[in-house]
């Protein structure tokens, strides 16, 4: 793994004036294999739909409904590697997720906007906060548990403030975590093209106590393209993409996901999915039946408004999403 930043991690930056994008070097590529199969027309119901959304009325009307706003949870790392693939040595399903960025309000693509995903992996361990092991909290493989048997029998009352327990009670929740490690797999940032599409290639996610399987996601506009990678603009979109729950079952019967011995929240029980299909961050998956191991190809269009400045950190929540779970 590749991570390239200092021994104590990157200080997170709020100020998204002043944010900047570490190029990870040329040579990502797409995905190939199964990505490239379903690689031509991916976006084919997705633009359909937008069409039906156009309204006949006024030109202030918006076209295409805004994508649902969610908190950005504590485990995000500001545009830490320019790649589109950001899979690195991480086991699981290939994943080839194609996003399309338009502007709600005219259906145009958004061309030349920085798009931010990072997920957990097969085992819902995120890349930098590996020390909190399965999400920040829960079993699953992620980190290290507890050794020793404990004994005799506990005495006196608690007081004070809890220390060490997992954010959100497992469920990543509350505000932002710094960093614990220097990795950064399952991370990455990229720009729209003329058609406003970015392809990433990564893994299937996997999941963690008190959530669905989900992928965060950013989209920053107003920022200029340098040498360096992106830098300044603002965030005017916040979100989590999800899975629907045919596909997670499909998944949890393949390697090293069927290792994970987590309780999985379900979509329909999870607090920040809102329950509106696509406009909630529902994904639009592709696979043969029955061989999901194969790989997966994941479409959705986002409808954005670039005027808009959603950081994700409370007052951003749509009615819908549980701002009290913040969750990762």
């Amino acid at each position: 793994m590749t991570g390239q930043e200092t021994a104590h991690g990157p200080k997170h930056k709020r100020d998204l004036t002043r944010r900047k994008v570490v190029a990870a070097g040329a040579g990502a590529v797409v995905a190939a294999g199964v990505g490239g199969a379903f690689a031509a027309g991916a976006f084919a119901d997705e633009e359909t739909a937008a069409a039906r959304g156009k309204t006949g009325g006024t030109s202030g009307e918006a076209c295409y409904r805004l994508t649902s706003e969610t908190t950005e949870g504590p485990y995000y790392i500001d545009a830490d590697k320019l790649r589109r693939d950001i899979t690195e040595d991480q086991e699981g399903i290939p994943l080839t997720l194609r996003l399309k960025v338009i502007d709600s309000d005219t259906c145009k693509p958004l061309a030349n906007a920085a798009v931010d995903i990072w997920h957990c992996n097969a085992l819902g361990v995120y890349s930098g906060y590996e020390s909190m092991g399965s999400g920040g909290g829960g079993g699953g493989g992620g980190g290290t548990p507890p050794s020793g048997t404990p004994t005799g029998t506990p005495s006196g009352t608690p007081t004070g403030t809890p220390t060490g327990a997992p954010p959100g009670g497992g469920g990543g929740g509350g505000g932002h975590e710094e960093p614990t490690d220097d990795e950064r797999y399952l991370r990455g940032t990229w720009r729209t093209d003329k058609k406003g599409e970015v392809v990433f290639r990564t893994v299937f996610p996997g999941w963690y106590q008190g959530r669905c399987v989900h992928i965060h996601t950013k989209v920053h506009v107003h920022g200029t393209w340098t040498d360096a990678g992106y830098e300044g603009g603002t965030t005017c979109h916040t979100g989590q993409l999800f899975f629907d729950e045919a596909s997670v079952l499909a998944t949890a019967e393949v390697a090293p996901y069927s290792t994970n011995t987590t309780a999985r929240t379900t979509l329909d029980d999870d607090t920040i999915y809102p329950g509106n299909g696509t406009e909630g961050g529902l994904l639009k998956l592709k696979y043969r039946k029955g061989a999901i191991a194969e790989g997966v190809v994941a479409t959705l269009t986002m409808g954005v408004d670039p005027e808009a400045a959603q950081d994700g950190t409370g007052d951003s929540v749509q009615p819908g999403a549980s701002a009290s779970a913040s969750a990762g």
